[in-house]
């Protein structure tokens, strides 16, 4: 606790002298969450022409000299027995650092690096252990209560929304192919492949494929999507094995799928994406496909629509965790509903995620909104990676 209080005095002096800073490095990890790592030296980086002007506010602390070479400034002092680095690199601007987000130190926001942004350089390689650990505890904490929200008046709003099983089961068959549009293209004949749908929800998509003649398994956490998803199988008079569980606990054999598919507002339950590429990746036959058919980031983390106006007032790299009303909330009333947590991702977050895990990317196609006034923005997206 006392490191963060220092951080925080730190942070508030450069805040009243208005020169931006982050709080980087070990240290901005710990204030975030991980209290078990090694901070060291507390490392604060500000914007590089106030450097000077940084090194004068602290003079009543005897700073060392400032070491300064082609890429970057430091000094160093004491503070209540720790070491402080106050650094800058040249001719980079710290407020609009991408990964920069605020924590709370006792009543105080502080601003640090997020720590996201060491998954991605290889310079911080040796936080890459301690990142995943945290994300995976708070992971598990997050799934219990968005599965909570998913097995609360679900049921209901799957009635209201879709109608009855038998009656949704006849629409299928009708035409099975149109329910997987856009992405049954990269599956082709699913005649006799075995198809695993991770968070495969209400199991339309699933009984679609079933229908086409794909073993079909699904993966949710959801008692009221796996009730109406085995009652619109049974009308439909095809099969499903239905596990009920998240992703991440679920008990699957490995290399069995000739398909993985993920669809539509998933990949914002999950606080890392490393775990869930490795599931798949294990999941897949060698020369198996992974098939993710999502909403665009730029649609989801930046444009808001009303109509024919729409409005950019997101940030598109903000890696927060924001709480939502569950998706079906429109479809029954709001006090039935609980809130589910969301971490949004970035175009190029995901795609790192899945190329890292040893699956290689063969297609990713945009796919624009097919209203008439939203001409020219991007709806979904489809990603397809192999395991070879």
């Amino acid at each position: 606790m006392k490191k963060q209080v220092i951080i925080a005095d730190i942070a508030s002096r450069l805040e009243d002298e208005s020169i931006p800073y982050e709080v980087t490095g070990a240290a901005a990890l710990y204030i975030q969450g991980i209290d078990h790592i090694d901070v060291g030296e507390i490392r604060i980086d500000v914007q590089w022409d106030v450097m000077d002007r940084a090194y004068e506010i602290f003079q009543p602390y005897a700073p060392g000299e400032v070491k300064r070479d082609k890429v970057q400034a430091a000094f160093s002092f004491s503070y209540e027995g720790e070491t402080v680095v106050i650094a800058c690199l040249f001719n980079t601007t710290v407020r609009t650092q991408p990964y920069r987000v605020s924590v709370q130190i006792e009543e105080r926001e502080v601003w640090c690096r997020s720590l996201y942004s060491y998954l991605y350089y290889p310079e911080h390689a040796e936080f890459g252990s301690a990142i995943h650990t945290f994300l995976q505890e708070r992971q598990r904490a997050i799934t219990a209560q968005n599965e909570t929200a998913w097995n609360t008046s679900n049921y209901a709003a799957l009635l209201n929304r879709h109608g009855e099983p038998a009656v949704v089961a006849e629409k299928i068959q009708q035409n099975p192919e149109w329910r997987l549009h856009p992405f049954l293209k990269y599956m082709k004949d699913v005649q006799g492949k075995r198809v695993i749908h991770l968070m495969g929800s209400h199991g339309i998509k699933a009984v679609a494929l079933a229908l086409l003649g794909a073993d079909v398994a699904v993966v949710d956490f959801s008692q009221e999507n796996a009730m109406f998803a085995g009652e619109l199988a049974k009308h439909a008079g095809v099969e499903l094995s239905y596990v009920v569980s998240d992703v991440l606990s679920a008990d699957l054999e490995a290399e069995a799928a000739d398909f993985v598919l993920m669809e539509l507002g998933v990949l914002h339950y999950y606080l890392d994406l490393q775990p869930l590429a490795q599931i798949i990746h294990r999941l897949l036959k060698p020369g198996g496909r992974f098939v993710l058919h999502e909403f665009h980031p730029v649609s989801v983390k930046m444009i808001t629509s009303s109509g024919k106006k729409h409005k950019v007032d997101g940030n598109y790299f903000d890696p927060s965790l924001r709480q939502r009303q569950v998706a079906f909330s429109k479809h029954v009333a709001a006090e039935e509903t609980e809130a589910v947590l969301q971490r949004k991702w970035t175009m190029g977050e995901l795609v790192t995620a899945f190329a890292g895990s040893g699956l290689i990317i063969r297609i990713l196609e945009e796919e624009p909104n097919h209203k008439l006034h939203d001409i020219g923005l991007p709806k979904t997206f489809t990603l397809v990676a192999e395991r070879i």
